[in-house]
């Protein structure tokens, strides 16, 4: 079976996104396992696929590299609004998108007929260990944490997808690969988590390298810099209601958090190419 596909990313978060606005795929786990390997395939971060919503303008649904289907992504999302636009499947520049989040608002930014920046009203972050989840009786607010037998301090929110935030020194010394995948399957997270390391540069500059369930270390993640914010400014790292710069390998994000914890987000999206993938089940 051939599929068509557009690779497209956000600051370096890459995805391999397919129209299913007619028919969904029958087997996007299975796909999503096939078309990311790096070097042995497409490549990337995962597979979105773009289908049918009742309730909003389309609706995304997101299989992360290792097959697992997840609930949101912040420069996922934002792909798929400029895919639409790009594509003259919609025409306005307010775009609702369902996701398995809830439905999130996108303002699309445009220059001639194309999109190059998107902000995203991300909904309202939590730090309910019920709804992250965490299997812990209270929020977990610069709270410790024992990994691979070392005392980390951490910070777990929800903005569309769990998260643990560490506050760190230095984060490009940060040992993502040794410890992401003991933060990932920790017996505290029943759902596994993403992980961000933070450095705080100033009150309005964050630098972040997160550890993401189910891809691995990536170059952006949408939802762990909103999360990331959320977390700084709980902590008073950060002041509510400012835009805050998240600096991540593939580039910034602009983050604002209100007093309330609702969140919003603005970066680039771009697209790579279109290709044809020739898949065997």
């Amino acid at each position: 079976m051939e599929i068509c596909f557009t690779k497209m990313h956000g600051i370096g978060n890459d995805y391999i996104y397919v129209n299913c606005l007619d028919r969904e795929l029958e087997n996007p786990s299975d796909i999503a396992i096939k078309m990311s390997p790096r070097r042995f395939s497409v490549g990337a971060d995962g597979l979105i696929m773009i289908c049918k919503s009742d309730v909003a303008d389309a609706k995304m649904r997101i299989f992360n590299a290792d097959g697992s289907e997840g609930k949101m992504c912040g420069n996922g999302i934002r792909c798929v609004g400029k895919y639409l636009y790009d594509n003259r499947i919609v025409t306005k520049k307010e775009v609702d998108i369902e996701t398995n989040s809830g439905v999130k608002h996108l303002t699309l930014h445009t220059t001639g007929d194309s999109v190059d920046t998107v902000s995203v009203d991300m909904g309202m972050a939590t730090f309910s260990p019920k709804k992250i989840p965490v299997l812990a009786e209270k929020e977990m607010i610069n709270a410790p944490l024992i990994v691979n037998w070392a005392q980390y301090n951490v910070t777990c929110v929800s903005v569309g997808n769990p998260h643990a935030v560490v506050f760190v020194e230095n984060v490009d010394y940060a040992e993502l690969e040794k410890v992401g995948p003991l933060f990932e399957k920790h017996e505290l997270f029943p759902e596994r988590i993403n992980t961000e390391f933070v450095e705080v540069i100033d009150m309005s500059t964050l630098k972040m390298r997160v550890w993401e369930r189910g891809s691995g270390e990536t170059w952006a993640c949408g939802t762990g810099a909103c999360a990331s914010v959320c977390a700084a400014v709980i902590n008073g790292h950060c002041e509510f209601d400012t835009p805050i710069t998240v600096k991540l390998k593939g580039g910034d994000l602009t983050v604002t958090c209100s007093r309330r914890f609702e969140v919003r987000m603005e970066g680039m999206a771009e697209k790579v190419y279109d290709g044809v993938f020739a898949y065997e089940d």
